[in-house]
């Protein structure tokens, strides 16, 4: 840990003169402060995707909303052809009914944008009842100019859930994202225990016209509370750092480079694994001129590893540490217009093992594509491809593997309130060393859910 925290110190001390300075070399911009005091369009520069640690919109612009109270419930069923994996015998099917409260405010004023989100709930099952849970949803998205030139921003998510895929809205598993650093939960247990978190804070001034410069500090915990019903998968955590400088070339033309820092952690049954990676990268993000929301972003650079692997037991064989310098590269793209949206992204990076036994090579596809097809209806497809090769076992490929997952969904809106929504899930895992995986690689599942929801405009 010692070495993260000198890492955090050192960003500190860098940015900490820059908090109080006002560099006059920018052009003038309206002061912030009142309705009617935005900033210039063309002075304020933005943060490329490929440090911003943000997710890509999953929504259209026409159902973006903002300033409201929204609130509502929702009642879900799913059946699954693979409920616990096959752990003795073959796979068990099950049928699944949750409900899940939610409640959500969105607020923007003239320095801070943030979003809550809070959904409760509580999973039943059929056949599987001693894997009942309450479920645990929560979401905090906030951001904040501290001057016109200064931003401060931190997103954080939590769930608790026996159920990966047992969320309100059930749309929000297809993000995507153009970082370098987001975490590792590609592989995805059968019913299981299972509490997430990721969390995300960055500071970011803009110094001159064309320039700017950034820091953040990320972090991740996977953990699985009954060990017994996951055989094979393990805790995993990770700390993250890193600082960017970007060049604004033009309205549409982003360069930049970034230094990142990460420390990555998986517990498997004796002792501790743990790599540490650095990484510079340099990063180039077009946003070109349109009505709809567009950019495109590449980013790539040497990443070093060292990684410590606890010793093999029952012999007690102190395994060596495994160094190597391997190439980090990544694209990314967005297109949200006023009816449609599309996400879609490649990387492939040094990341946390998502419940492996260790830090893993991960090359990484994700898309998420939605439509609104009538002013009623909506149709939305997300998926993607992961493969994970883990980085120093001495068992090479026994803990590799891939996973494939696809969902597809058509929502159905009756009035302002109620809606309906139908989806299929289908998710392949080839991991041969992974208990809970190996033996029923392949998952179906067929869900419907009904939910109410109102929403109420702020300060009206």
């Amino acid at each position: 840990m010692k070495r993260y925290e000198q890492v955090c110190l050192g960003l500190f001390l860098l940015l900490a003169p820059l908090w109080a300075q006002q560099n006059n070399s920018l052009q003038p911009a309206a002061a912030v402060g009142g309705p009617d005091n935005t900033e210039q369009s063309d002075t304020r520069m933005l943060t490329p995707p490929p440090v911003s640690g943000q997710a890509y919109p999953v929504k259209s612009a026409s159902e973006e909303r903002s300033n409201d109270l929204r609130g509502g419930v929702v009642f879900t069923s799913a059946y699954t052809d693979n409920a616990l994996g096959a752990l003795s015998g073959p796979p068990l099917s099950d049928i699944s009914y949750s409900v899940a409260p939610t409640i959500a405010l969105d607020e923007t004023t003239p320095r801070l944008h943030s979003i809550l989100t809070y959904a409760p709930g509580f999973t039943f099952y059929q056949r599987e009842s001693e894997r009942n849970e309450a479920d645990q949803n929560a979401l905090a998205d906030i951001e904040y100019r501290l001057s016109p030139h200064l931003t401060v921003s931190g997103r954080d998510t939590f769930q608790k859930s026996s159920n990966i895929f047992n969320q309100p809205d059930l749309t929000s598993t297809g993000s995507v994202s153009g970082d370098a650093l987001g975490p590792n939960f590609s592989i995805i247990a059968p019913i299981a225990d299972r509490l997430s978190n990721y969390g995300n804070l960055a500071l970011t001034y803009q110094f001159g016209l064309n320039s700017m410069i950034g820091a953040a500090g990320t972090f991740s915990n996977l953990h699985y509370p009954d060990p017994a019903e996951v055989p094979g998968l393990y805790d995993s955590s990770s700390q993250a750092g890193s600082v960017f400088y970007s060049l604004r070339l033009s309205q549409m033309h982003y360069v930049g480079a970034t230094y990142q820092y990460q420390r990555l952690l998986s517990y498997p049954t004796e002792g501790t694994s743990e790599t540490q990676t650095q990484a510079t990268l340099f990063f180039y993000t077009f946003y070109p001129k349109s009505t709809a929301s567009i950019s495109l972003s590449f980013f790539g650079g040497p990443q070093y590893s060292d990684t410590t692997q606890p010793p093999i037991f029952p012999a007690q064989l102190q395994v060596p540490p495994v160094k190597a310098w391997t190439p980090a590269a990544g694209v990314s793209a967005s297109w949200q217009g006023h009816l449609s949206s599309l996400a879609a992204s490649y990387s492939h990076v040094i990341s946390g093992g998502g419940g492996l036994v260790e830090a893993v090579h991960m090359d990484n596809v994700s898309l998420s594509l939605r439509r609104q097809i009538t002013r009623t209806l909506n149709g939305s497809l997300s998926g993607g491809y992961i493969q994970n090769n883990v980085l120093g076992t001495s068992l090479p490929g026994i803990y590799s593997g891939h996973s494939v997952l696809g969902t597809a969904s058509l929502q159905q809106r009756f009035g302002q309130h109620m809606a309906l929504q139908l989806g299929y899930t289908r998710l392949h895992q080839d991991y041969s060393g992974v208990t809970v995986l190996s033996s029923a690689p392949d998952t179906n599942r067929e869900f419907i859910s009904f939910s109410y929801q109102f929403s109420r405009p702020l300060g009206r």
